[in-house]
Parts: C-alpha cells; sequence; structure tokens
C-alpha cells in the first residue's frame, strides 16, 4: 500500500473502532478552504474508504466556525502541487475556459465524489457555514450540529447564483432555498433540522461527543449494508434529477462569472462584500 499523505490543514485521526475522523484545521482562517485543503480533505476520505476497519466517517472543523467558504486569497494553480482528479485539462487558459474547469475540478468534481463515496460520512458543524462552506456538508449522509449554527449562502450579492454544488432545493425545499437565496439571511440550527437538512442539533460543548456515539453506533453495522442503503438512497435522489439539475446551476454558475468579467473586471461583483457585511453587522446587532 502506497505511503500514507501527511497533511498541513486538516488532520486525520481514528477516534472510535470503525470510525475516521477528518477535522478542518484552519481556525486562524475561520476553515477558509483552497485547492491544498479540498485535496487533503479528497485524500484523507480516501485513506478512510481504503481502510477496511473504516465503516464510517466523520468531517468536523477546528475553531469556532465549521468553514467561512472559499479562501479568497488562495490564487493557487490547478495541478502546480499535484495531478489534477478529473480529466478537463485546461486550467491555464485565460478566458472563462480556465476558470470554468477549476471550478470541475475542485467544487463540482470533488463534491459530487465525496457525496457518491462508499462509506456513511457525518458532518459535524459548529458556528457558521457559509457559503463554500456548504459544500463541505451538503455531500455527506448525516449532519449533526450544535445549537449556535448557522448556514447561509450570501453570494446573490454578488451578482452570482449561489455556490457550485447547487443542491438548495433539495436540501431545504424550492421556496425556503430562494430567500435563502435571494435574502442572504442564515439558516439557524433548529430551522434546519426541521427543514430536514440536519439530523440532530446538540449543545456546543456535547457536538463532539454526541457525533462520535452516533458513528460508533452506525460502525456496528456490517459495511455491506451500510453501503447498500446509501447507495439505495441516493440512487432514489438521482431518479429526481439531481446530477442533472447540478449540471444546469453549475453552467449558470460559469455565465455569472463570465458576465462579471465584462461589467466588473473580476469573477465577482466587487460591492457584494460590502452588502454581506453589512448583513453580517446587523445580523450581529439584532443577536445582541
Amino acid at each position: 500500500m502506497a505511503e500514507a499523505p501527511t497533511f498541513e490543514e486538516i488532520r486525520y485521526d481514528k477516534p472510535a473502532p470503525g470510525v475516521a475522523r477528518v477535522t478542518l484545521a484552519r481556525p486562524d482562517r475561520h476553515n477558509a478552504q483552497g485547492p491544498k485543503m479540498l485535496y487533503e480533505i479528497n485524500d484523507a476520505l480516501d485513506l478512510a474508504m481504503y481502510d477496511d476497519e473504516v465503516r464510517v466517517v466523520i468531517v468536523a472543523a477546528d475553531g469556532k466556525n465549521f468553514s467561512s467558504g472559499h479562501d479568497l486569497a488562495d490564487t493557487s494553480n490547478i495541478g502546480a502541487s499535484r495531478p489534477p482528479i478529473f480529466g478537463h485539462g485546461g486550467f491555464d487558459h485565460p478566458g472563462p475556459q480556465g476558470w470554468m474547469v477549476k471550478e470541475q475540478e475542485i467544487y463540482l468534481g470533488l463534491c459530487w465524489r465525496w457525496r457518491n463515496l462508499g462509506k456513511p460520512i457525518i458532518a459535524q458543524v459548529q458556528g457558521k457555514a457559509i457559503a463554500g462552506g456548504l459544500m463541505l456538508i451538503w455531500p455527506f449522509d448525516l449532519i449533526v450540529a450544535s445549537e449556535d449554527a448557522e448556514f447561509s449562502d450570501p453570494v446573490v450579492a454578488f451578482g452570482m447564483p449561489g455556490v457550485e454544488y447547487f443542491v438548495h432545493a433539495f436540501e431545504l425545499g424550492a421556496r425556503r432555498a430562494k430567500e435563502l437565496l435571494f435574502t442572504g439571511e442564515p439558516i439557524g440550527a433548529a430551522e434546519a433540522k426541521a427543514l430536514g437538512m440536519v439530523n440532530r442539533v446538540v449543545p456546543r460543548d456535547e457536538l463532539e461527543s454526541h457525533t462520535l456515539a452516533l458513528a460508533a453506533k452506525i460502525a456496528t453495522r456490517p459495511m455491506i449494508g451500510l453501503k447498500m442503503a446509501k447507495m439505495s438512497v441516493n440512487q432514489s435522489i438521482d431518479a429526481q434529477g439531481l446530477w442533472t439539475a447540478l449540471q444546469s446551476a453549475f453552467n449558470l454558475h460559469q455565465f455569472g462569472h463570465a458576465n462579471n468579467r465584462v461589467i466588473h473586471g473580476g469573477l465577482v461583483d466587487p460591492a457584494g462584500l460590502e452588502v454581506v457585511r453589512n448583513d453580517a453587522r446587523a445580523g450581529m446587532s439584532r443577536k445582541a
């Protein structure tokens, strides 16, 4: 077997029999994700998939917030430090083609791959999961959230339709998905549970232990049964058109980037940053 990879932006451990855990480890950046973190998550999930002693995986995060989304300061090129996984090519193209294949690789491609891995995966979520942070939650099978967890996708303010792994209507229902996107306002943990997006909501100080206990219980089931159950549910959603809907939304996402390049000279409308900041300040004032 190949030597296990070393990680810089995540941790990998096995905290209980039959359970592996992948922990996002950039708390100083609120676990913002660049290509390095995304590829490290993928490598760690592969470790768990190829380890026959592991039957369930937890994806957790250090710090106050689960993830603030894409690391916009990270401009690293795909393929600079490791080979790409998917066979798109054209990453260095200077036009929209180059950006599209980058997002096909590290966003849509990795999320879809993770969603279809053969073992149950539980997201353990605290604090904020913003925009791209949802893409580190939604591909997985179960979500356990702390009472203070919030989920948001405010990128309509940037002239974009939403994050690249666009499963909003499947996760929230059509009308609640539209409200989330149109207003940019977050959904709290209790409402997310009521909508069926979150499985369990627990106090913050019980989040780790509760998630681990759930994983340990699942790990007592036979692997073949778990795999077939996951495939059966996923295929039920596939029959409703999930992959087709994802591709359609992804193409609109690329049109949004191309339009912003012409109108604003960049991937997004820069005025959106102040809109999102003002909304965040207003939300903190309401809580206070």
